[in-house]
């Protein structure tokens, strides 16, 4: 016997616009179901809790839409999330940010504005001259499967050298697609190492933000005119769980 479950679609802040067109995110839109029993079972499992994968996981089981997870770029991955919540459990959400209670409304959360004239349609691709050094690069926008690949990749450094650091570097490496022309990943990695300005990655990670497609994860503290990012962990889909 098949059950009718709820669904509502989520219009994606990317609005499918750096999907290739056989890509069914370039809808702009994916359906997601309401949250059941099994969903709840995905968010009470230890052994996602522990190795980070239970969001991923839980998302997963909540899209309705015939896609490749890790297709998703990131800021659409947060619209749906963001979703998710607000059918599973409601718009408010509840949590302590400096030792006070705060309280945001979920569905007043918007996708942040984007100038589609710096978009070319079904082409996940970006222009950005570094103002310092004059070098030209080409770069992209990471997907949920980037992330993946450079979590990996971070792991595996940590493990050879516990006192390395190379989280920025290793994302640098993964989001531009060739520097001056040259598009080979060992030049690429090259330029990050030894020729990658301090002051040009600042420029060019601030230019990153003004395009990214994505929600606008910010509220204002109580007493506080600085906006700052909303904390979300797990009892942001479950407020009254506790891990053991």
């Amino acid at each position: 016997m098949e059950f009718k479950l709820p669904t509502e679609t989520v219009d994606l802040p990317s609005k499918g616009l750096l999907y290739s067109e056989d890509n069914p995110l370039s809808s702009g839109q994916v359906e997601i179901k309401y949250m059941t029993a099994k969903e709840e079972d995905i968010l009470t499992n230890q052994n996602y809790i522990a190795n980070g994968t239970v969001l991923d996981k839980l998302l997963k089981s909540l899209i309705v839409t015939d896609i490749n997870y890790s297709d998703l770029l990131i800021g659409d991955k947060n619209a749906i999330m963001i979703a998710a919540r607000i059918l599973g459990y409601g718009a408010e959400y509840k949590f302590t940010y400096n030792g006070k209670e705060e309280v945001v409304n979920l569905s007043e959360i918007e996708n942040k504005p984007i100038d589609e004239s710096l978009y070319t349609k079904g082409l996940n691709e970006f222009n950005f001259t570094l103002p310092t050094s004059g070098n030209e690069i080409t770069f992209k926008l990471l997907s949920q499967g980037d992330e993946i690949k450079i979590n990996q990749e971070i792991e595996g450094l940590k493990k050879i050298n516990k006192e390395t650091s190379s989280d920025l570097t290793t994302r640098l490496k993964y989001m531009i697609t060739s520097v001056n022309g040259e598009k080979d990943r060992k030049v690429i990695r090259d330029f990050v190492d030894n020729a990658f300005l301090a002051r040009d990655a600042r420029s060019f990670r601030e230019y990153v933000s003004q395009i990214q497609p994505d929600v606008d994860l910010t509220f204002f503290p109580l007493g506080s005119e600085r906006a700052v990012s909303i904390p979300i962990g797990i009892n942001f889909f479950w407020p009254d769980f506790e891990i053991s």
